[in-house]
C-alpha cells in the first residue's frame, strides 16, 4: 500500500514540476533578460528527472521486475529518457538548445501515460513467461532510449526544415518584388528601392547571419542526438535478436514490431549516409530524419494500438493474471 501511495505522489510531483518548467521555459523565450528563470527551468528538469527515477525504482521494488512490461511503464521510461537527453548539453555547455524539444516531449509523454491510458494498465502485473528474462532490461531500455533520442533529433531536423523553408520564401518574395517594381514603377523608383535595400544591408546581413547560426546549431544537435539514438537502436535490435532466439528459437521472425524497427533502422542509416556527403547534408538529411519521426511513432505506438504479433505485451487489450 505504501509503495502505491509513494508512486502516486511521485507521479503527480513529476508532472507538476515539468508543467512549471514548461511555463518558465516559454517565459524565458519571451523575456531573455531574466536569467534566474532559465536557471529555475534547468533545476526543475533535474527535479523531474529525480522524481521519475524514484517512481521507476519504487515500481521496480514493488513489482519485483524492471518497470518495462507494458505501455504505461514504457511511456514513463520514455519520459525519463527525455529528461536525460535534456541534461546532456549541460555537461559540456551552459546553453541548452534541446530544452525546447525535450521538456514538452517529457510532459506530453507523461501526461498521456497518466491520463490517456486505462487505469488497469497503471497496475503492476506478473510478467508473462516470454518476458521473464534478463534481456528485458537490456533490450527494452535501449529501444526506448533510442526512441527518445531519435524523436528529439528528428524534431530538431523538422525545425531546421521550417527555418530553411522560411528563409528561402523570404528571399524569393524580396527578389520578386524588386523585379516587379522595375517593370511597373520605373527605373528611377527601382533604383531608389535598390539604394534603400543597400542602406539596410547591415540589418539584413545580421538577420541572415542569425538564421545561418540557428540552422547550424539545429543541424549540429540533430546530428549528435540522432547518432546517439541510432547507436541505442542498433544495440536494442541486436539484443532483441538474441533474446528472441532464446524465447522463440529464432533470431528474427518478421513480426510487425521487428519489421518496423528494421524500417526505422534503415531510415536512420540513410540519414547517417547523407551526412557523409556534403551535398546531401542539411535539408536532405533533415528530410530523411523527418520521415523517420513518423516511422518511430508507427513502430512504437502504432503496433501497440493494433495489439498484433509477438510484441503485443504492451497493447491496450492486454490483460495479465
Amino acid at each position: 500500500m505504501i509503495f502505491a501511495t509513494l508512486e502516486h505522489i511521485l507521479t503527480h510531483i513529476s508532472f507538476s514540476i515539468i508543467s512549471i518548467v514548461i511555463t518558465i521555459h516559454f517565459m524565458t523565450l519571451l523575456i531573455h533578460e531574466i536569467i534566474g528563470l532559465r536557471n529555475s527551468s534547468e533545476r526543475g528538469m533535474i527535479a523531474t528527472f529525480l522524481s521519475i527515477t524514484g517512481l521507476l525504482v519504487i515500481r521496480w521494488i514493488y513489482s519485483g521486475h524492471s518497470p518495462l512490461s507494458n505501455l504505461y511503464e514504457s511511456l514513463i521510461f520514455l519520459s525519463w529518457s527525455f529528461s536525460i537527453i535534456h541534461m546532456i548539453p549541460k555537461i559540456r555547455n551552459n546553453q541548452n538548445y534541446l530544452s525546447v524539444i525535450t521538456a514538452p516531449s517529457a510532459i506530453f509523454t507523461q501526461g498521456f501515460a497518466t491520463s490517456g491510458l486505462p487505469t488497469e494498465m497503471h497496475q503492476s502485473a506478473i510478467l508473462v513467461p516470454a518476458l521473464q528474462s534478463q534481456w528485458l532490461m537490456m533490450h527494452v531500455s535501449m529501444m526506448l532510449l533510442s526512441y527518445a533520442a531519435l524523436l528529439c533529433g528528428s524534431l530538431l531536423s523538422v525545425a531546421l526544415l521550417v527555418v530553411t523553408f522560411r528563409k528561402n520564401i523570404d528571399m524569393f518574395f524580396k527578389s520578386k518584388n524588386l523585379v516587379i517594381k522595375s517593370f511597373i514603377v520605373g527605373e528611377v523608383e527601382y533604383l531608389n528601392d535598390k539604394r534603400s535595400v543597400f542602406k539596410n544591408t547591415s540589418f539584413i546581413s545580421f538577420r541572415n547571419y542569425y538564421k545561418y547560426q540557428l540552422t547550424q546549431r539545429l543541424d549540429y544537435w540533430s546530428y549528435r542526438v540522432i547518432s546517439l539514438g541510432f547507436t541505442f537502436l542498433t544495440i536494442g535490435i541486436l539484443s532483441g535478436a538474441v533474446w528472441a532466439n532464446e524465447a522463440w528459437g529464432s533470431y528474427w521472425n518478421w513480426d510487425p514490431k521487428e519489421t518496423w524497427a528494421f524500417i526505422t533502422w534503415i531510415i536512420f542509416a540513410i540519414y547517417s549516409h547523407t551526412r557523409t556527403n556534403k551535398s546531401l547534408q542539411d535539408t536532405h538529411s533533415a528530410l530523411a530524419a523527418s520521415i523517420g519521426f513518423l516511422i518511430i511513432w508507427i513502430c512504437y505506438f502504432g503496433i501497440n494500438l493494433l495489439g498484433i504479433g509477438l510484441h503485443s505485451y504492451g497493447s491496450f487489450t492486454l490483460t495479465s493474471n
